[in-house]
């Protein structure tokens, strides 16, 4: 009985280490980036329910990493964070009725 119970209590060990791990995938819940006419909060986990497919988003997936990963300085590729955020959320935003204008996003 002893040797059941250890099996069992090892077994819903392991699985809940893997909800996490696979929770922890998904990136965090929300996510806050500074900016100099209000930061942003980012609705990480509301956009994952929205948005089927990550790549949307990461362009070449969230696998890829940084985007200086493959934009380099070399290649002259290298778009700031503000011109790919507003390119990439602000043509989505209108196409599913989200924020547009600055306060939208921005709050000081």
């Amino acid at each position: 009985m002893k040797r059941l119970i250890t099996v069992l209590l090892a077994v819903a060990f392991l699985a809940t280490g893997a909800l996490v791990a696979v929770a922890s995938e998904k990136g965090e819940a929300e996510y806050t980036f500074e900016a100099k006419n209000g930061n942003i909060t980012f609705p990480h986990e509301a956009h994952q329910g929205i948005v089927e497919d990550c790549k949307t988003c990461h362009h070449e997936g969230v696998e890829a990493g940084a985007c200086r990963t493959c934009h380099t300085k070399e290649k002259g590729d290298v778009p700031t964070f503000k011109s790919a955020a507003h390119k990439m959320c602000k043509s989505c935003h209108k196409a599913q009725a989200g924020p547009t204008k600055c306060s939208g996003c921005h709050v000081k």
